[in-house]
Order: C-alpha cells, then sequence, then structure tokens
C-alpha cells in the first residue's frame, strides 16, 4: 500500500509505521527502500512526507539510509521540504549527535539562517536552540550579530510558532552595542499588536531583557507604554488565555509596579468570570491600587464580599485590609466597609472581618476605639479559633473603652477549658492579665479566675507556663507585669507578596512560558534528557521535545497548549506537563 499515489493514505501509512517503528524495528527497514525512492519523487509534499517520517521513526537502522536523502532535501529547490529536512535534522541528532555532525547536517541547519524563506529560518532557529539544549555546554550554536538583521527580516513573514522561536532567540541574544539593542526593540514593537498571547508576551519578555542594554529614559517610557494595550487586550480573550495574561501580568507588575495603575477598571471582576481568574485580578487589583484610586476599589471589594463564594469573599476582605494598612488615607473608609460587612451576620464573613480588623487596629493603634463596641455586638457570631484569638485581643487590647467587658470576658472564660485552640486560650489569658492591670478594681476576680484555670485544669504546658508567669509577675511586681503585659506592640506591616529579586529575573527571562504560569524557573520542573549510559545529566531525566514544523515551540499560545515530553526508550512518550 506504500506505494499508492493517493496523499491521504500514504500520509495514514507513514503516520501508522511511525507508532509501531519502535515496537517492530526489524519489520521497518522493510520500508526503508519505498521512503528512499519517495524522498526523490516530484512532488514536494510527498518529497516532505517521506524524510519527516524517516526522521519520526527514531530508530537506528533507519538512520544508516537517511543520511543522503535528508542532505539532499536540505538543498531542496522547495522550501517547504527544507523546513521540514531542517527539522528533521533535530531528530537525527537526538538518535545520534554524532552522525547529525560527521555528516555536516549541524553545519547545514546554520546555514539555513541565510535561507531565503522565512519559514526554513525560523525552523533553523528552533533546531539549534533545541540541539543546544540536547548538548549543555558544546555551545552548538549562538546567535551573532550577523544573522541578527536576518530573523528580524524574517520574523514579520513566519507563522506564529516561527514568531516565537525567533524572539526568544532574540531575547537571549546580548546586543554588542546600545544602538543595537535599541533599533532590536524599535523592529520588533509591532509584535506587540499580533493576535497570538504567546507572540505578545514574548515580545514583552524581549523588552523587559533589553532594558538593560537601554539607557535613554524616553526610549524606556515609550517601550513601556506600548506594552500596556496588547497586555488589556488579552483580559478580553478567553478564561484560559486571561489566567495565563494575568499571571505573567503579576511578574511584569513586580518589574513596573506603575506600568498599569491607570487601567484599574479593567482588572474589575466579572458576573462570570471563572473563580480562578477572579483570584488573579484580585491580586493584580492590589498590587496596581494606589492611594488616589482606593476608593472605586473599595466599593468593588464591598461587592466582591457579598458574593457566595467563601474563598473568594475571604480573599476580597483580606484585600480591604491590606489596602488599609498600605495607605493611611483610605483606612477610615476601608473600616467603615468592614463594618458594614460585620452588619450582614454572615458567619464566614464575620471571622474574616474581626481577624482582619485586629491587623487593622495593630497598625493603627487608638485610631478606632469607637468603632470596638459595634465589633463587640456581634461576638456571638464569632466561633473560628482565629477569629476568636483576634476579638478577644482586641476586648483585652480596648477594655477601658467597652462598658460591659467584665460581661464579655467573663462569658469566654467560662468556655476556657471548652477550647481547644491554644491560641483562644493564651488570647485569655492575656486579655484578662490586661483588664486587671488597666481597671484592678473590675478586673480581679476575673484574673484570678483566668490564671487559676490555666494553671490548675488546662492541659496546654504553654498556655500553664504563660499563666504562671503572669501570675508570678503580679504577685511580686504589677510595674513589671505593667511594662510586659502592656507593652506597645509594633504596628504590623503587609507581607510581601513580591518574589525575591534572583528569582523574578528568572521569570522574566521565561515570561509567557509554563515558568511563568507556575511561577517557579523551568529548571524545576523540565527535565533534561538522561545520557547515553542512562544516568539522568544534573539529576534530570527528560527533555522538551520538538515533533514538526508546525507545533515546536514551547510557549502559552492561543490554543493554551505547552508541554515537555519524556523520550525514554520503553514505551510511548509521556506528558510532563500539560497546560
Amino acid at each position: 500500500n506504500m506505494h499508492t499515489d493517493d496523499l491521504e493514505i500514504k500520509k495514514l501509512i507513514y503516520l501508522y509505521l511511525i507508532n509501531y517503528a519502535k515496537t517492530q524495528p526489524d519489520l521497518v527497514i522493510l520500508a526503508v527502500n519505498t521512503f528512499v525512492k519517495d524522498a526523490e519523487d516530484t512532488n514536494p509534499l510527498i518529497r516532505a512526507l517521506a524524510i519527516r517520517t524517516m526522521g519520526c521513526l527514531h530508530v537506528q537502522e533507519v538512520l544508516d539510509h537517511l543520511s543522503d536523502p535528508l542532505r539532499k532535501c536540505l538543498k531542496d529547490p522547495s522550501p517547504y521540504v527544507r523546513k521540514t529536512a531542517v527539522m528533521c535534522v533535530a531528530k537525527v541528532y537526538d538518535l545520534s549527535p554524532t552522525t547529525a555532525e560527521e555528516n555536516g547536517f549541524v553545519e547545514d541547519v546554520r546555514r539555513a539562517l541565510s535561507d531565503s524563506n522565512p519559514m526554513v529560518i525560523s525552523n533553523a532557529v528552533t533546531v539549534l536552540t533545541e540541539i543546544n539544549e540536547m548538548a549543555p555546554g558544546q555551545n552548538v550554536w549562538r546567535l551573532d550579530a550577523k544573522s541578527v538583521p536576518t530573523l528580524l527580516a524574517a520574523v514579520n513573514e513566519c507563522v506564529e510558532w516561527g514568531q516565537i522561536a525567533i524572539l526568544e532567540a532574540l531575547a537571549d541574544y546580548t546586543p554588542k552595542t546600545e544602538k543595537e539593542a535599541e533599533s532590536i526593540c524599535e523592529r520588533l514593537l509591532p509584535r506587540l499588536q499580533h493576535a497570538n498571547g504567546s507572540v505578545v508576551l514574548t515580545t514583552v519578555r524581549l523588552l523587559l531583557n533589553y532594558e538593560k542594554y537601554v539607557h535613554r529614559a524616553d526610549l524606556l517610557s515609550q517601550f513601556t507604554k506600548k506594552m500596556v494595550p496588547p497586555l488589556i487586550t488579552l483580559l478580553s480573550s478567553e478564561p484560559e488565555i486571561q489566567y495565563v495574561a494575568l499571571r505573567n501580568i503579576n511578574i511584569i507588575l513586580q518589574r513596573h509596579p506603575k506600568l498599569l495603575s491607570k487601567e484599574i477598571r479593567v482588572f474589575f471582576c466579572k458576573y462570570n468570570d471563572p473563580i480562578y481568574v477572579k483570584y488573579e485580578k484580585l491580586d493584580v487589583l492590589v498590587r496596581i491600587c494606589s492611594e488616589r484610586n482606593t476608593e472605586p476599589l473599595l466599593n468593588e471589594l464591598k461587592e466582591y464580599a457579598r458574593e457566595v463564594d467563601v474563598d473568594f469573599v475571604r480573599r476580597a476582605i483580606q484585600a480591604i485590609g491590606r489596602l488599609a494598612i498600605r495607605y493611611e488615607s483610605s483606612a477610615d473608609k476601608a473600616v467603615k466597609v468592614l463594618i458594614e460587612l460585620l452588619q450582614l451576620k454572615v458567619n464566614s464573613v464575620v471571622q474574616d472581618v474581626v481577624v482582619v480588623l485586629r491587623d487593622v487596629f495593630r497598625r493603627y493603634p487608638r485610631n478606632f476605639a469607637d468603632v470596638v463596641p459595634t465589633l463587640c455586638e456581634h461576638i456571638d457570631y464569632v466561633n473560628e479559633p482565629d477569629a476568636k484569638a483576634a476579638l478577644i485581643w482586641i476586648l483585652g487590647e480596648y477594655s477601658e473603652h467597652i462598658s460591659n467587658i467584665s460581661n464579655l470576658l467573663g462569658t469566654c472564660i467560662e468556655s476556657f477549658l471548652e477550647e481547644e485552640d491554644e491560641g483562644v486560650q493564651l488570647a485569655l489569658v492575656n486579655s484578662a492579665v490586661k483588664f486587671f492591670l488597666k481597671r484592678p478594681q473590675q478586673g480581679q476576680a476575673l484574673v484570678l479566675k483566668a490564671l487559676q484555670t490555666a494553671t490548675e485544669k488546662c492541659a496546654n504546658p504553654d498556655v500553664r507556663d504563660r499563666a504562671y508567669i503572669y501570675w508570678r509577675l503580679l504577685s511580686a511586681d504589677p510595674n513589671a507585669a505593667r511594662t510586659v503585659a502592656l507593652v506597645e506592640m509594633p504596628p504590623v506591616e503587609l507581607e510581601s507578596a513580591n518574589l525575591s529579586a534572583p528569582l523574578l529575573e528568572e521569570l522574566v527571562a521565561e515570561l509567557g512560558s509554563v515558568a511563568s504560569v507556575l511561577q517557579k524557573p523551568s529548571r524545576l520542573f523540565v527535565y533534561k534528557k538522561a545520557d547515553k549510559a542512562g544516568v539522568p545529566r544534573d539529576s534530570e531525566m527528560a527533555y522538551t521535545g520538538l515533533d514538526d514544523a508546525e507545533g515546536g515551540a514551547v510557549s502559552a499560545g492561543d490554543n493554551g497548549t505547552t508541554g515537555g515530553i519524556d523520550t525514554s526508550n520503553e514505551g510511548e512518550p509521556e506528558l510532563l506537563i500539560s497546560f
């Protein structure tokens, strides 16, 4: 059937042979003569199909018969055949680097960088990059200044995967002069308008990488302004692409915090956004918010806190607290919003609001004493350990502003032994001591009961030790106890949500790939191909493989697919990462 003139049937037969070549290599040898004959067919599609199939068979016995047809196809008059033959060189190198070097195939691919067809050039870049990854340390190919103009000319005419390959090669290139860096950036700015999200993000990666080579402030400002519209446009795509864009935007904003500060409304959550997109939008909103636009964001967050998804509501309430702590001018508005949410008397909302208010009170001590009585009215709704500990801390800290503090603390101490959480018990002991030190006459009975319960009946050694220390301090020197218990606590500070500088640089260099979505460097999850002895090189076990000219780039494109292939000696290729 291989001798058929029907191209569709021939494709199916070749596909069948590829699938069964590894399990039956001896039988595949019988088809070699037909492959060699088809490689000289008058139809360029059949020539390309034959050379591609011979490369995909991945059988050592076929390699001996592949060299002559491949050499001819690399110089074929048809660009379609040439671009397919170039990809075949990567497969030959993977199977036998020595054969690829001795037959001059790698050198032929280097020469293909000067080809007249842009698709041949882009495939040559992809193959040389792949060979570099297969042979780390050998420096098989390094982009030089002579090839840069050719790549810049070819990038406009390639399909999107070819553009990504060229852009990635240029992003890793080190310009010789500042003028060359400026020229490359200006030539590639139109790529930001491409419909494919991966092309856009790879171009952004190049511009960010070249910032260290361009020193003109006006040009740098121009480049960053040009990034904004395409990044915003990505948020009009499908939810999966939005998620990829938002994860990358999160990294970009850590390099340029004010890049999207004027576009805050674009990141407001829509009613039909998937929850994973909403989470990322919340993170970006808090990151880009400035002091002048906190009010509209607080109003928006208040609406999010009324939604049904408990986790999303919790994140929205935490975002309100982060804004209050970051911007003192917005703290009043934020606390008002939190009190409004508290008065909804929704169980999960009450717990989160109490914890956030505790942090706000620590950031601005004595500023919000007037809202503490309102908070105390909702004590019956507080039932989670973190929220209980937070509320009891507030009771002790603001005991002089609460008229019925004795009843509130007394009720809590009654259930001391029923509390399973250590944090709640410790907070009760601390608050009872604070209350006694601030109001000795009213608090004496309470503190005595709390300390007796903690020392005599509590099974937790930490709680007992804390109670013993306070008891001895109060008995020996009340002034010393005052110094310990009523000490002014340091204002709470926001935990930095930023990545460390070295990690940020690594992720910026891998923008638009799975690494930027996971926010982990690729070296932590992409494996290198094992060496010939079967021992993984650098403790890693596989490599990101090439399939063919149409789908070789490893980036998050419009189809949202990125992968690494483990080409082991047995069985089918195993997909390591599917995005």
